[in-house]
């Protein structure tokens, strides 16, 4: 007698090779549209799926766990971060979340050095003038950037990324230090050629670019608030490729319009879309929109990884990839 195949309800459009491989495995259920679930399309898919496959744009909070089926007992995330995710409920509930960590490390730590060197060499600048068809010649004082070789980096948040950055930088010329929860094995540090700082204050203080590495937790939410990005040098540049919540936004904006701070990369923001039209106006600051780790590679294989959690769950083990509470 066949086992009956896990219900599976995928929130967004996966890459077509992923979603194809999904079905031959599962009875998968996809959205029609590419378009993020309503509240009561989620909390509908909670009730009746035995795998909820979500992402960064579904907010799962303990309301929704709450309404879950009880057939609900994986909550595979498409994403590294679960920050949108209530994990301590639904493990409460006995529903287990994985996650795809690793396979956005290198696309995330490649993103982060175009941020720097957009920012500090002026080149979303370059290319305006270059579309506006006001470019008339080379000039000895046009657009003039700063060299990133022997500036001081400092990364906050040594983790899988924040060491991909560690090692990019140090291609590039440029001293490591690094600011973390936990301070790396000695011999780790060695490998990534960087300086640890207890205080993440003293180390901000001194840094001429600062690239934000962590992870959205209670306990990081506006760590770089007013107070400390006022320790910034006026010439430093921010940029962060984590999570925006880690950035107080407003205060971010205000320092940058008044040349506190010389520019900011950012690839993620304080909500889905940036609202602040002030940040969006700056001349100084480069936005992009969450492309950290949008490569073809890196969201195939994170459909792999998710693939992979879900089979080893439906084999009776617990996935791979399971994310716990106090991890976060």
């Amino acid at each position: 007698m066949p086992t009956q195949r896990l219900s599976v309800v995928v929130t967004r459009r996966l890459p077509e090779r992923v979603e194809a491989r999904m079905s031959e495995l599962f009875d998968v259920t996809l959205g029609p549209r590419d378009r993020p679930m309503t509240r009561a399309e989620l909390a509908d898919a909670m009730r009746t799926a035995d795998v909820l496959v979500p992402n960064l744009r579904d907010r799962i909070d303990n309301t929704l766990v709450a309404q879950s089926g009880a057939n609900l007992r994986l909550i595979a995330n498409y994403g590294a971060g679960v920050d949108h995710i209530d994990v301590a409920t639904c493990r409460q509930r006995g529903i287990l979340v994985s996650n795809t960590p690793s396979v956005v490390t290198e696309d995330t730590a490649d993103m982060t050095m175009a941020l720097i060197l957009a920012v500090t060499r002026r080149i979303p600048e370059g290319l305006a003038l270059m579309r506006s068809n006001d470019f008339d010649g080379w000039s000895p004082n046009a657009l003039l950037g700063g060299r990133i070789a022997g500036r001081r980096l400092g990364i906050l948040g040594m983790g899988r990324i924040g060491q991909a950055v560690a090692r990019r930088a140090n291609a590039f010329g440029m001293q490591v230090h690094y600011h973390n929860r936990k301070r790396l094995r000695e011999e780790t540090e060695s490998a990534v050629g960087a300086t640890y700082w207890e205080s993440l204050d003293q180390m901000v203080a001194r840094m001429d670019v600062l690239s934000v590495n962590c992870p959205h937790t209670p306990s990081t939410f506006h760590l770089m608030n007013a107070r400390r990005l006022k320790l910034m040098k006026p010439e430093a540049v921010i940029v962060n490729t984590s999570r925006g919540e880690v950035i107080d936004e407003n205060a971010l904006t205000r320092m940058l319009k008044a040349g506190d701070l010389a520019g900011a990369g950012l690839d993620v923001f304080d909500h889905t879309n940036v609202e602040n039209a002030d940040l969006r106006s700056l001349k100084n600051v480069v936005l992009l929109p969450h492309m950290g780790s949008a490569t073809q590679e890196g969201r195939s294989e994170m459909g792999e990884k998710v693939i992979i959690n879900i089979k080893t769950f439906a084999d009776g083990h617990r996935p791979p990839d399971q994310v716990f509470a106090a991890m976060l």
